[in-house]
């Protein structure tokens, strides 16, 4: 994916300063403006996201872009004895601290502020690590994916969660249409900020899917590498180990 494709276009911020801002930004009113955006879908896919992290029974999870805590708490249900939400925006994670000590998950979930590409982690920590409409927003791909192949233990499990774009007629014409011109109306409409849904739509319309995700993730070094596209391909779920 193109590292031009920015919140603000602006030349003089790294990626990350400005992703960082945009959802600390949006961060207010981050969920519930996305239960509109997807229809409520994106709740299924995380079920199944943890589904397949709980197969594995992990000591140690790290939700990496874990935003304002949705997976995390989700993983909650594997039975781990300690889940580390990672992310670079502040404003996301005081949102995240709230609903956690509500559930009072708070002695399980560690919300902790971190940058994807610089995981102060020892090698082969994590059992499970996951992302979840995250790996789209690192400013260097590759380099987000080596760390977590790093501290993740052998055998371990990475679960992506990531927009995809559908392959099938008319599935591919509607989903265009919706991502690039009802979605960023939506966010105008609902945040504050109108660069962040013009942004969240041109980065998931740029981003690898499928083989060729598959191929970034082998070329990184995991193995069983499998992509399972969902509700038409609009989002993919992709597992992997080391």
């Amino acid at each position: 994916m193109s590292e031009k494709i920015t919140p603000y276009k602006d030349k003089n911020r790294s990626k990350k300063e400005q992703v960082a801002e945009m959802f600390d930004t949006i961060s207010g009113n981050y969920d519930g403006l996305n239960r509109v955006i997807s229809f409520g879908i994106d709740i299924k896919w995380r079920k199944k996201v943890v589904r397949l992290v709980s197969k594995t029974k992990p000591k140690r999870i790290l939700d990496v872009a874990t935003g304002t805590g949705d997976l995390a708490i989700n993983l909650s249900k594997t039975g781990a004895s300690e889940i580390i939400g990672l992310d670079i925006s502040s404003g996301m994670l005081e949102v995240g601290k709230e609903k956690i000590a509500e559930k009072k998950l708070d002695t399980i979930i560690s919300m902790v502020q971190g940058d994807s590409e610089n995981l102060a982690y020892e090698e082969n920590y994590f059992d499970a690590i996951t992302v979840a409409f995250g790996v789209r927003n690192f400013e260097h791909l590759e380099k987000g994916l080596s760390e977590i192949y790093r501290v993740l233990k052998p055998g371990g499990i990475f679960v992506i969660l990531e927009t995809s774009m559908p392959t099938k007629t008319p599935y591919r014409q509607g989903y265009k249409f919706y991502s690039k011109t009802i979605l960023p109306l939506i966010g105008k409409l609902f945040s504050k900020d109108k660069s962040a849904y013009s942004y969240l739509s041109e980065s998931a319309a740029a981003f690898p899917y499928g083989e060729a995700f598959n191929n970034i993730l082998k070329k990184i070094g995991f193995i069983e590498v499998i992509d399972n596209p969902q509700t038409f391909g609009v989002a993919t779920i992709y597992t992997a180990t080391k």
